[in-house]
């Protein structure tokens, strides 16, 4: 293998694919394409894939029932490609885990610019264990289940989180005692919307504290690593 990049283009418009699977490969890509969502999963399965190119419109299976595919059984990254008209799907898309979209009709260097972006976040975070797709969490007395996001303590009352806050406790579970920063937490809870110097991964992990720490004002279980970030110091169980 070169080592190139590998990046599947899924789009039923045979023109858009083909034209942003040649430019992508002019660009120092090792490029795949298919027309649907089933001709993307025989290239899924049969090679790695470095990220998805995913258009939300196709005809049988669309580009929203892939996405949730991938998200719920590989860490494949997806940039959708929508229309105008499709903002629902687009919110949709980013909820169920795509990590940024692109309207039609776009330029071909905006689409390249953003798929160095996410390849740059996403291969920088430190790795996880796979993806807890079925069970729970637990740690320190409590469990968190992610498929229904809710977080309940050792009486089993549950405790509210925000969306952040859940991304931010996951971020934290799934790489507990390894050191993430400020930058790596943003693009995890924020992604595309983060801003430079945005505070906010602070805020949330203050009231993320306040939430499952026995004493907030010292923290066992989210650590503060100075010039560093944060890293997880409890145990955590999979079930």
């Amino acid at each position: 293998m070169d080592g190139k990049p590998h990046i599947l283009v899924v789009d039923d418009h045979r023109d858009i694919r083909e034209l942003v699977g040649r430019y992508l490969a002019k660009n120092g890509f090792r490029t795949s394409t298919a027309e649907d969502a089933e001709a993307a999963r025989t290239v899924l399965r049969n090679g790695a894939v470095d990220l998805v190119v995913l258009d939300i419109m196709m005809p049988g299976e669309d580009g929203l029932s892939l996405c949730r595919h991938l998200r719920e059984s590989t860490l494949v990254p997806v940039i959708l490609l929508t229309a105008m008209a499709e903002e629902t799907d687009r919110i949709v898309g980013l909820e169920i885990g795509a990590d940024d979209y692109l309207t039609k009709p776009f330029n071909p260097r905006e689409l390249l610019a953003r798929i160095r972006s996410v390849l740059r976040r996403t291969q920088a975070l430190p790795p996880s264990r796979e993806p807890n797709r079925d069970g729970v969490y637990r740690f320190a007395g409590w469990t968190l289940d992610p498929a229904r996001r809710e977080l309940t303590d050792a009486d089993g009352v549950a405790v509210p989180l925000s969306t952040g806050e859940f991304r931010l406790l996951v971020a934290f579970l799934d790489r507990p005692g390894v050191v993430l920063s400020r930058d790596q937490l943003l693009d995890i809870t924020r992604g595309r919307e983060a801003v430079p110097f945005d505070r906010s991964v602070d805020n949330q992990v203050s009231r993320l504290r306040r939430k499952i720490e026995p004493d907030p004002k010292v923290p066992v279980l989210i650590k503060t690593v100075w010039g560093g970030g944060y890293s997880f110091g409890g145990d955590v169980e999979r079930a």
